[in-house]
């Protein structure tokens, strides 16, 4: 076995590699750019060596700043995690070379499954279905949509290279092939260097759904089932769960067998994941495509350690170490349900826009060590994957995923509950984050009738993202927390000494204002909670203490656990919960009264402005001040997070002046243009 391991990523993976390292008693070296030098997997790790500046180009993609790291401590192997330099034929080859154990396939399974192009002809040849489409090389964009036209629309167009939902256009046109061939090109080469295109039929009603293979150095390859990954945004994955609602046994045992074959011919060994698109109008189960091969682990990997119990970082070391498997197909069992979710520092209330800064409040929810060698057992558990820190900073420079929720339970409903549970729970200030959007997730009927496709969020939120809705029963349940937490000021309040009068008695009556209801209330107190009498119905028991200033209110309404997430605001409260923030004012009776009076400010009018929707580059500018513009018409392209975004005119209008050229750096709502 190895005597030290180094993982030449960052962040949660890095972490989530040492934590296996350091049970199995292998010493860790982490590598870090200056942007990371405080990291967790930094103080985490038994060393740590510097690799450059913060850009990746000049630290993390370094290959012989990371080899010459693992030969300056002394590792004999390295771990490449996911992303970065982790499907790197280069960087397999180059650490075989220096006579360091690559933990991962050989380079030539990398190589073979790296090209989107190659590795569908290889998939064919071994009898894997592959979707209809051109896999040589595309010339132009007259060439483009002549294959384009002969496939019939719509289409992907994808970057060879490609992954993480870079590089990829849907089209439903002519028009709209001739609009993004290039941008699909140009983002190819700035993030994968390398232009190649092709394109591919788009799948009607499309399921994501991929399966887990392992394999060792002695010919042993199997798959570990699959896993769900159909909601998507723009390419990216949110929501992943294992077994998938939609698989059938007899599906999984097609999917899983053509998986193993196509592994089987590229001698691959270590953890690997073959991506099938499967449509969902299909209810025979038999029309399941390949995508891709991943030649590494993936970020979902934790939902397939949830329900087999088996760790598949280990068996990598394993592998990579020379050892064979230590089980067969038939030992691979499928235990309960696991979800993970994403948490990504994204507004989902604008728009999804990547946000940075620092965290000026992480708190996440209790988890458990998850039990990889025994199968799950008992009502479910939480695990968090995470590879930051309170004050730490989410950079611009590498991906805005701060953390993986992951839960188990005997069913598919019991770990989707764990997760609204556990989100409820999380508390993260700082940058904007999708916990309440993941929430609403988790919540939502079409998720909990398993009637999943990749353009779920598309089809559910098409105005986008505004909380989910409230129950009148939470309705309730927030109210009488609202009234607790404002007890709990007042009183606090009146503890104050100095006071030039003495404060009002309190009145046991108040009148809740939340969600365009009012709720009247009546409190009685009793020792270690509250009675608290809504209307005519019966009073709910509220039990729990709350003591001002904390951000999170963990009560048991009539027997039922609800956390609560607290902030003051002016003249009120925002009580955060179940997906979605309510503004919640809290009156007398008299003062409820007379705030029906109040005018109500009007928001100043930016439509005469065209507004940086998140922090970016701006790369392109259109237009010139005197322009005319119509609606729709392109304005700008600012870069976030590698992707290039299109700003576009809403109305038709005449440009008065430009703030901002291409080049320069924007804030969020950075007035790039002021229309006439």
């Amino acid at each position: 076995m190895f005597k030290k391991i180094l993982v030449a990523n960052r962040g949660e993976i890095a972490c989530r590699v040492f934590r296996t390292a350091k049970r199995m008693g292998i010493a860790t070296v982490a590598v870090y750019s200056d942007a990371d030098a405080r990291a967790p997997h930094v103080l985490m790790a038994d060393e740590a060596v510097r690799l450059g500046p913060a850009p990746a180009a000049e630290s993390y993609l370094k290959a012989d700043l990371i080899l010459e790291a693992a030969r300056a401590t002394g590792a004999d192997c390295i771990h490449p995690g996911y992303g970065f330099l982790s499907e790197r034929e280069s960087f397999a080859r180059a650490c075989a070379e220096a006579g360091i154990a690559f933990v991962g396939p050989p380079p030539n399974a990398i190589a073979a499954m790296g090209d989107k192009i190659e590795s569908k002809k290889l998939a064919k040849a071994a009898g894997v279905n592959v979707v209809p489409g051109f896999v040589g090389e595309i010339d132009s964009t007259d060439h483009a949509v002549e294959i384009a036209n002969g496939i019939g629309y719509p289409v992907m167009m994808k970057a060879s290279a490609g992954g993480g939902g870079k590089g990829m256009r849907l089209a439903f046109s002519e028009k709209d092939v001739r609009e993004n061939f290039e941008s699909v090109k140009r983002e190819g080469l700035a993030s994968f260097g390398d232009d190649r295109v092709f394109i591919e039929k788009f799948i009607e009603q499309p399921r994501h759904i991929e399966i887990q293979v392992i394999g060792d150095q002695h010919g042993n390859v199997l798959y570990l089932g699959e896993r769900e990954c159909s909601i998507q945004r723009r390419h990216q994955k949110v929501v992943e769960e294992a077994p998938s609602p939609f698989v059938t046994p007899g599906m999984r045992k097609r999917m899983g067998e053509q998986a193993v074959a196509l592994a089987q011919a590229v001698g691959y060994y270590s953890a690997g994941t073959v991506e099938l698109i499967v449509s969902g109008a299909d209810t025979t189960g038999e029309s399941f495509y390949f995508l891709e091969m991943n030649t590494r682990l993936q970020v979902e990997h934790p939902v397939t350690e949830a329900i087999t119990g088996i760790d598949l970082v280990e068996t990598m070391i394993r592998v990579a170490a020379g050892e064979p498997l230590g089980f067969a197909q038939d030992d691979v069992t499928l235990t309960g349900w696991a979800i993970e979710n994403r948490v990504y520092a994204e507004d989902p209330y604008r728009g999804f826009l990547p946000s940075t800064g620092r965290l000026t409040r992480y708190r996440t929810p209790p988890a458990q060590e998850t039990p990889y060698r025994q199968q799950p057992g008992g009502a479910g558990y939480v695990r968090v994957d995470d590879g930051v820190v309170e004050g730490g900073e989410v950079s611009m420079f590498y991906d805005p995923m701060i953390a993986k929720l992951v839960t188990w339970g005997p069913t598919r409903d019991a770990a989707a509950d764990l997760q609204v549970a556990a989100l409820d729970r999380f508390e993260l200030e700082g940058v904007g984050n999708n916990i309440d959007f993941l929430s609403a997730l988790m919540q939502h009927p079409r998720f909990r009738e398993g009637a999943l496709t990749t353009g779920f969020i598309a089809e559910e939120y098409p105005e986008g993202f505004a909380g989910a809705a409230a129950s009148p029963e939470l309705l309730r349940r927030l109210a009488a927390v609202a009234v607790a937490v404002d007890l709990a000021q007042a009183a606090r309040a009146a503890e104050i000494s100095g006071q030039l009068a003495s404060p009002p008695a309190s009145s046991p009556e108040r009148v809740v204002l939340i969600g365009g209801e009012r709720f009247d209330v009546t409190v009685e107190g009793y020792d270690g909670g509250l009675l608290v009498k809504i209307g005519d119905a019966a009073p709910l028991d509220v039990v729990g203490r709350w003591h001002p200033g904390d951000p999170l209110f963990a009560a048991r309404i009539d027997d039922v656990e609800l956390a609560v997430g607290i902030a003051r605001t002016r003249g009120g409260w925002r009580l955060r919960a179940h997906g979605a923030s309510h503004a919640v004012k809290v009156f007398s009776r008299r003062v409820a009264d007379l705030a029906g009076h109040m005018i109500e400010k009007v928001p100043p009018d930016m439509s005469k402005f065209l507004l940086a929707p998140m922090p970016g580059l701006l790369t392109k500018l259109h237009v010139a001040p005197g322009d005319t513009v119509e609606a729709g018409q392109p304005l700008a392209v600012v870069e976030a997070m590698k992707m290039e975004n299109i700003l576009r005119a809403e109305k038709a209008a005449t440009v008065k002046a430009a703030n901002f050229g291409p080049g320069d750096s924007l804030a969020v709502d950075a007035a790039i243009l002021e229309f006439e």
